[in-house]
């Protein structure tokens, strides 16, 4: 769709032109570019809710522009007593969508198609509903029953990507289908967000970054990239740019409890002294340490025992004793004297950081568990389906399974760098169906 010349967002509120879908794509399209716009908006759809004049088409043009300023239950309630036009019935449906209210999102658009909005935006809508509600099978049927130049719309293959998800979770597939959706519109909020998670989750940092700028590019903007570019701008301690992300959630959803306990956090972190050239010297410090032994050319003698004794990186061997080296079978002088050059070459001496050894796990009772229990610790903690900023968290303190996550405490997660209390919660709410909890709890 071309760009409409000119195009005022007050005057698409307020006057008696046209307004129809390519006026409310301009609106956001205008306020993307420039989220100035964003309040030039909001004073326009206030004026037109305190005219007393209003007939049923002014109040498709109000509760769209409630919509847009995500007040959905206004939306609803002004749209179900506008003109019963095809727009309005489709907005209508939108906002209950918002609202979690499927079964009456359904039904509006079906009435949408009824009076002659496209049928194919209103099959995906109903898609969508279907699969929120729980129906996946009828959510699929619903996508299967459509044909032609809708199959390569950025918003068909990211419902069926969505779909995919929600049914066979055939990750393959559904990045597959995501990168397509991103190849028909390359800044389709979802399917961008959806690549975002997925780089996110396998480490592509800056890939994911990139992704979520783009999604959080366009408005109304993807709440999801927009909490998680945040965090990323926190991982690289740039706070303001942080808040700023948190600040764009809260103007359009005020009542957002995840972005208003990560601005308070955000905001707690900016105020802390921050000593730049010490954090370099740790951050080079950490990269040193985390290199793996495998990297260096060590008779097979000296692998075989440091593999035996659990020790992969540098940070490990900084971390251990000579004598404890020398207590191992088959580790005598030569293998030591091996070890220390390696460690000379990189500034670093055994035992440098023996103080630091953390102490043992505790275990975990599993004498009463069944074989389907025990199985549940070892599986990896990507499974719990955590938020990108605990996700981190579970990296930075090196837990990888259910297993070693719930031998922590609620005190030792609070510990970690960006970790507060709405992660932990989080946290606790992923352990109760699986029926385990944190130790200490």
């Amino acid at each position: 769709m071309s760009q409409i010349i000119g195009f005022d967002v007050r005057d698409a509120i307020l006057s008696n032109g046209s307004f129809g879908p390519n006026e409310i794509t301009e609106i956001s399209r205008v306020i993307g570019e420039d989220y100035s716009q964003f309040k030039v908006l909001k004073d326009a759809v206030e004026e037109l809710a305190s005219r007393e004049d209003r007939t049923p088409a002014t109040a498709v043009r109000l509760g769209v522009g409630y919509f847009v300023l995500g007040q959905y239950r206004e939306s609803a309630q002004t749209l179900a007593s506008a003109d019963s036009g095809a727009l309005a019935y489709f907005y209508l449906g939108r906002s209950q969508f918002e609202l979690k209210k499927y079964d009456g999102a359904i039904a509006s658009y079906q009435s949408a198609q009824t009076g002659g909005y496209g049928p194919d935006l209103c099959a995906l809508a109903v898609a969508e509903s279907q699969r929120r509600q729980g129906d996946v099978a009828g959510s699929l049927a619903t996508l299967d029953n459509l044909f032609g130049a809708v199959e390569q719309t950025a918003e068909y293959l990211y419902q069926r990507a969505c779909t995919v998800a929600a049914s066979s979770g055939d990750r393959d597939e559904v990045t597959r289908l995501l990168e397509r959706a991103v190849e028909a519109d390359g800044f389709h909020p979802g399917a961008l967000f959806g690549l975002a998670l997925e780089n996110d989750r396998q480490g592509n940092d800056s890939v994911a970054m990139e992704y979520y700028t783009r999604a959080a590019s366009r408005f109304p903007a993807h709440v999801g990239s927009l909490l998680n570019l945040g965090i990323m701008h926190e991982d690289a301690q740039d706070y303001g740019k942080a808040q700023q992300c948190y600040l764009r959630i809260l103007e359009v959803y005020p009542t957002n409890e995840r972005a208003r306990l990560y601005l308070i956090d955000s905001q707690a972190s900016s105020d802390e002294f921050y000593d730049e050239e010490a954090q370099k010297r740790r951050d080079r410090l950490t990269q040193v340490l985390a290199i793996p032994v495998t990297d260096f050319e060590l008779s097979v003698r000296s692998r075989n025992c440091l593999q035996k004794m659990g020790i992969f990186t540098l940070g490990d061997l900084a971390r251990c004793s000579e004598q404890e080296l020398l207590s191992s079978k088959n580790f005598g002088e030569t293998s030591l004297d091996e070890i220390r050059a390696m460690l000379t070459s990189k500034g670093l001496q055994l035992g440098q950081l023996a103080h630091e050894k953390a102490p043992p796990e505790p275990e975990i009772d599993t004498t009463d568990m069944s074989d389907d229990e025990l199985a549940i610790l070892e599986r990896p903690i990507s499974d719990l389906n955590l938020s990108v900023r605990a996700r981190k968290c579970m990296v930075r303190l090196g837990l990888n399974t259910i297993g070693e996550l719930v031998r922590r405490t609620g005190d030792d997660l609070l510990e970690c760098k960006n970790f507060g209390v709405t992660s932990l919660t989080e946290v606790r709410e992923k352990l109760t169906p699986i029926e385990l909890k944190l130790r200490g709890d």
